[in-house]
């Protein structure tokens, strides 16, 4: 398991304390505007929820959305003004802080809320942690560490493959495809 990987599943480290709302995919013109993708269930809440800040949290900035764009939306960051300076934080993931986030229903969660997770198959054989939620596009894949069993596996957050989360307990229960852990 990655250093990295061990610092997302820190249960009292500043992951938990700070959810990923967003990420910065490029600069946009010559004035220090930024493209933006929100990972908000309403894109457009990513304005809204406070300064945001880097993963590591040494950076913050203010955040006032420009115009919506293809796949986003054109925005400012408090203290970027040049090409160069917006360029430069491509790739960089928007955090805030959670406290700053709305309360939600009982069987709904934040993404965060499972990195560390033990996960049982359906006849209840510990398989690993989860190490990270990703999401390239077409959906959330969950990173599993299969406990130094083989290479960490990644699976669909789907209902079907994850038909049990429990966050009380601190697990999920998974039905993988036949053979994908063995």
């Amino acid at each position: 398991m990655s250093a990295e990987a061990k610092r997302r599943m820190d249960g009292n480290g500043p992951m938990k304390d700070r959810v990923c709302v967003g990420a910065i995919t490029g600069g946009f013109g010559i004035k220090g505007e930024v493209r933006l993708r929100s990972f908000c269930a309403k894109p457009e809440s990513i304005a809204s929820y406070g300064p945001l800040s880097s993963e590591d949290g040494t950076t913050t900035w203010d955040l006032r959305l420009v115009r919506p764009a293809k796949g986003g939306f054109i925005g400012r960051l408090s203290g970027v003004t040049t090409k160069e300076e917006a360029d430069a934080l491509r790739g960089t993931t928007l955090h805030v802080a959670r406290n700053r986030l709305p309360e939600l229903p009982e069987d709904e969660f934040y993404n965060a809320d499972l990195i560390g997770l033990l996960v049982l198959d359906t006849g209840g054989t510990e398989l690993g942690r989860i190490t990270a939620v990703l999401n390239h596009g077409a959906g959330d894949l969950l990173e599993i560490s299969r406990n130094d069993a083989g290479p960490d596996i990644l699976l669909p957050l789907t209902r079907a493959i994850v038909p049990t989360i429990d966050l009380t307990d601190g697990r999920i229960v998974i039905d993988p495809p036949e053979g994908l852990f063995d």
